[in-house]
């Protein structure tokens, strides 16, 4: 029963988040920054395209537009990272769940808390150097970003799965997933604003995952949430997030002979 998967991934929390801190810990072993290069490699980057791309596009203000491209490059790392390591995850679990007496449910909170992690410690550095920039901030995120953070933490959890599943039986998906990310992040307005798009603007409104990204980055730079807009997310991610756990319980038993 679906109730049983989410009670199971209640009492092994404390496993698959220690596994995943694990992860994060040898990721930057024997360095002497640690987690903290994933700031660092950030604000690197941002610095570079703020520069670059606020000059191609004639930036007035280059302080709010490197706090706009910031915030919401660090948002789409976390969505595109999650996406881009989906279709590889059961297979490279396979050994662990052809042999172990241990639901395939286990990775994927595994993966999801993996990528949790990752944007927490790239965000807090951002964010912080951001507030040298812009204080209210801090009060924008405090205030008005809690229902866009679960939309995205539940977005990164349920979106992924529905593209592992399906990988595990096109294995075709996981060249696909790369070309398709890109293409999603040069339609969408985080180089630039929305207004450039001009006559194609309307691309944004089926974009859902700008949709995710957007409703977060607005409400910490300007303070303002739309909580129609932000709970009609949410409602779409829970069903998201049901159906998949629901197909995942349905394919458990098959994955052994899939992988």
């Amino acid at each position: 029963m679906l109730l049983d998967n989410f009670k199971f991934a209640f009492k092994t929390r404390r496993a698959w988040w220690y596994t995943a801190t694990s992860r994060s810990r040898a990721r930057f072993a024997r360095t002497t920054l640690g987690s903290f290069w994933l700031g660092f490699s950030n604000l690197l980057s941002i610095a570079t395209l703020g520069l670059v791309y606020g000059t191609v596009f004639s930036v007035q203000d280059f302080r709010s537009y490197f706090i706009y491209l910031g915030i919401g490059l660090v948002i789409w790392n976390s969505i595109s990272s999650s996406i881009s390591n989906s279709p590889q995850l059961f297979s490279h679990n396979s050994s662990n769940i052809k042999n172990m007496n241990l639901k395939p449910l286990f990775y994927t909170f595994e993966e999801w808390s993996f990528q949790l992690q990752t944007f927490i410690q790239s965000f807090i550095l951002v964010f912080f150097v951001f507030l040298f920039l812009k204080f209210s901030l801090l009060n924008n995120l405090l205030l008005y970003s809690w229902i866009p953070l679960i939309n995205l933490f539940i977005f990164i959890y349920w979106f992924p799965l529905i593209i592992c599943l399906i990988s595990v039986r096109f294995t075709d998906i996981a060249q696909l997933v790369p070309i398709i990310l890109q293409l999603v992040f040069l339609t969408s307005p985080i180089l630039y604003r929305k207004e450039s798009l001009g006559n194609i603007a309307w691309i944004t409104n089926i974009n859902f995952v700008y949709k995710i990204l957007d409703s977060l980055r607005t409400t910490i730079i300007e303070g303002y949430i739309d909580y129609k807009d932000s709970i009609l997310i949410l409602i779409f991610n829970l069903i998201g997030l049901v159906v998949t756990m629901k197909c995942l319980e349905n394919e458990s038993k098959r994955l052994p002979f899939l992988l």
